[in-house]
Parts: C-alpha cells; sequence; structure tokens
C-alpha cells in the first residue's frame, strides 16, 4: 500500500500544475482542427470521404520533426533574451494561434472548403509548434522517474482544452454559431499565455542557450541541431522496432477515433447530446484514465503498462461495435465513452511517458518531434482512409476492423520485451 501511495504523491508537486495548464494549451486548438471540426463538417452535410480526408489537416503532427531542429537552436529576436529558449517560443505560437483559430471559424465550408481546409491547416501548423515547445519544457523540468506522472498530468490539461474546444465549441456552435464558437476557442490560448509568461526557463535549457550564443560557425549548428540528434537514436539497439512500434501503438484508436462524431450524429445523437456524454462525461473518464496510467508506469514499470493499456485500448473499440447495433441508447454511449475514455487515458499516459523516457536532454525538443510525429502518422495518414472505409463496411465491422488495426503495435510490443536490450533506448 505505501508503494501505491508514494506513486499517486508524486501529483502533489507544483510542477505537474504547471505542466496539466500546458497541456490545456496543447489539447484546445487540436480538436478545433480535427473532431470539432469533423463535427461542423457533418452538421453541413458534407460526405464521409471528405471528412475522413480532414484527418490529413493534421499532418504537421506528423511532420513537426522536420522543423524541430530550429525551435531547439534557433532564437527570436528580444524574446529569446528576455524569457529564454522553450518560453519565448511557446509565446509566439500561442500569440499567432489565437488570430487563426478566429479565422477558422469565419470560413463557409460549403461554399469554400478550400479555404476552410487552408486554415485548419495553419491552426494544426501553429499548434504542432506549440507542442514541439510544450513536450521539450516538460521533458527538462522533470526527472526521469517523474515522467509517467508528467505524462498524466500534461494529458489532464490536454483533454479539459480539447473538452472545453470539443463541447464547449459544439455547445457554443449549437446556441450562437461556428463563427461565435471558434472566436471564443480563440481567446482561450490565453490561459497558456499567462502560465508561460508567469513560469521559469529549465535550468537545461537555459544552460544550453548560453553555450549556444559562443557558437556562431553554420556547419557547426548544423552538425549540432540537425544530425546530432537522429545520429544518437540511431546508435541505439533496436530502433527500427521502437519506430514501428511508435507508429503503431495508438493505430486502433485513431482509426476509430477519425470516424467518432459521424459516427455518433449518423445514428441519430444531436450535437448537444455528443457534448454532454463524449465530451462532459468522456473528459472525467479520461481524468481518471490518465491518473490511473501514471500510477501504473510508476508501480508496474513502462513496458508492462504500455501492454496492458494497449490491450486495453483494443478492446475498448468493440464498445462501439455494440452500440453500432443498439444505435442512439444515451445509457449505452456513457458505457462506451467511459470504458474508451479511461483505457485511451491510460494508453497515452503511458506512451507519452515512454517518448519522454526515450529523449536524450540535449536534443529534447527535436527527439520528441521525431517520436511525437511518427506517433501523429497513425492518427492523420494511416486514419485518412478510415472515411472510405466505413463508406464500404457497416458501423458495426468498420468498430471491429478498427480493433483489429492495434493488433501490430501490441505483437511489436510483447517482442521488445523479450530482448532486455530494448530496455537500453530509454534514457536517463
Amino acid at each position: 500500500m505505501g508503494r501505491w501511495l508514494d506513486a499517486v504523491a508524486v501529483y502533489r508537486d507544483p510542477r505537474m500544475a504547471l505542466i496539466g495548464v500546458l497541456g490545456f494549451s496543447s489539447g484546445l486548438p487540436l480538436a478545433l482542427s480535427f473532431g470539432t471540426l469533423s463535427a461542423w463538417l457533418a452538421s453541413t452535410g458534407i460526405d464521409r470521404t471528405t471528412i475522413g480526408l480532414f484527418a490529413l489537416m493534421g499532418l504537421p503532427y506528423a511532420l513537426k520533426f522536420l522543423w524541430s531542429p530550429l525551435i531547439d537552436g534557433l532564437k527570436i529576436p528580444i524574446l529569446t533574451r528576455r524569457l529564454g529558449r522553450r518560453r519565448s517560443w511557446m509565446v509566439t505560437s500561442q500569440l499567432l494561434l489565437f488570430p487563426t483559430i478566429i479565422a477558422l471559424g469565419l470560413t463557409n465550408p460549403v461554399t469554400d472548403i478550400g479555404h476552410t481546409a487552408l486554415l485548419a491547416l495553419m491552426v494544426a501548423f501553429l499548434s504542432a509548434t506549440q507542442d514541439i515547445v510544450i513536450d521539450a519544457y516538460r521533458v527538462e523540468i522533470l526527472a526521469a522517474r517523474e515522467q509517467g506522472a508528467g505524462a498524466a498530468a500534461v494529458q489532464l490539461g490536454y483533454r479539459v482544452g480539447m473538452l472545453v474546444s470539443g463541447a464547449g465549441a459544439l455547445y457554443i456552435a449549437d446556441a450562437f454559431g461556428w463563427p461565435a464558437a471558434y472566436s471564443v476557442m480563440g481567446l482561450g490560448m490565453g490561459v497558456g499565455l499567462l502560465a508561460i509568461l508567469l513560469s521559469s526557463e529549465p535550468k537545461q535549457s537555459a544552460a544550453y542557450l548560453k553555450k549556444e550564443s559562443r557558437q556562431t560557425n553554420l556547419n557547426r549548428w548544423m552538425a549540432d541541431h540537425v544530425v546530432a540528434p537522429f545520429a544518437d537514436f540511431l546508435k541505439r539497439p533496436g530502433w527500427m522496432a521502437v519506430l514501428l512500434f511508435i507508429v503503431l501503438y495508438k493505430f486502433g484508436d485513431a482509426v476509430a477515433g477519425v470516424m467518432a462524431n459521424t459516427f455518433f450524429v449518423s445514428i441519430g445523437f444531436s450535437l448537444s447530446a455528443i457534448a454532454s456524454v463524449t465530451k462532459v462525461f468522456g473528459i472525467g473518464a479520461t481524468l481518471i484514465g490518465a491518473v490511473a496510467g501514471g500510477v501504473v508506469v510508476l508501480r508496474y514499470g513502462l513496458f508492462p503498462a504500455l501492454l496492458w493499456c494497449g490491450g486495453l485500448q483494443m478492446l475498448s473499440n468493440l464498445m462501439f461495435a455494440v452500440q453500432a447495433s443498439v444505435g442512439a441508447d444515451m445509457g449505452l454511449l456513457a458505457l462506451t465513452v467511459g470504458i474508451e475514455n479511461i483505457s485511451g487515458g491510460m494508453g497515452t499516459a503511458a506512451f507519452v511517458a515512454y517518448l519522454s523516457r526515450l529523449c536524450h536532454f540535449d536534443f529534447t525538443a527535436t527527439q520528441y518531434a521525431l517520436f511525437s510525429s511518427l506517433a501523429a502518422v497513425g492518427r492523420t495518414v494511416l486514419s485518412s482512409g478510415g472515411g472510405w472505409l466505413a463508406e464500404r463496411l457497416d458501423w458495426f465491422w468498420f468498430f471491429v476492423t478498427s480493433a483489429v488495426c492495434a493488433v501490430p503495435g501490441l505483437l511489436i510490443l510483447l517482442w521488445m520485451m523479450r530482448r532486455p536490450e530494448m530496455f537500453d533506448s530509454e534514457a536517463d
């Protein structure tokens, strides 16, 4: 019992509260360019295949490793000197997100869907840039054994942010329309901005910035910020299996998630009902799952936690198949959402902790961006065919298929667990 209490006590650290607020800043724009946007498109009569293709608007999350070396190594005039390497980039991305989110809400997807897609892509790019910095900041201010709790804390804030831009946006859209909903969400970026202005720069980042001020040679900069982060990872044992695991671990979740709101609308739930159950009720289940996932990582270790949480994620997809068979039953919807969100929260906490432990402190932003970008491949590129699949299968078999999509990632994990040298990939 004492070991369990020790594991839970880590959440009392003030740094966890700060990480939670930054997680809120991360989750807010993601829903606006993904889940909430798909509900908007579905409510206007846009076809399923097009809605599925809109998952590609999240491509910046899969490609953010391409510009992460700039965030690790480039200074922003005036701001970097005043705020530091991490905080200056965070403030810049947040200030740009504010007007872009509002502009997205002012588009009309029925008459000019290209304009909507372009602004959704811009929101995703700025949000992905913000995530690069937030992830680096979180990893740098925590010790290795605290990464599981930090992953849970960032997920707590992240889910609250998605609740606000998910349920909150749907409620506002129902009452006042989509432009008002997106305008309010844009203003919500001020929460993270205030938090980061009141925080301090990580010690490792401040020391690294001082060292970098003495290096002006372009070749040296390229070697330190572009070549070295990737070379460091490629020296680790089993790196290819690690990359495949990162891509596939949340793949089943992503296939189901890309069509979830479209599914709920198509079987007869109103926008308000979706907001009440899948967002408001679902966020509570996710918060429980995220905290539980962090505790499981501390108590049992990363690999066992990844296996058990991943298995629960896979099985939770089958609840959607049951929902498809029964129809628009609110009680079953609450059960389906509860099971899916608890297991998803646990799996995400364990997974984020794993990605964090893979990072070397000298290359935190670049390496975490690479790992999380690969994870986003499953959520964006691979899952973008979900709409096409849903067009050709009924909803029951679509969600059964989505559960099967989780199997390859779990098989790779089992292979990794049988090889002790794979544990060496975890950064100290």
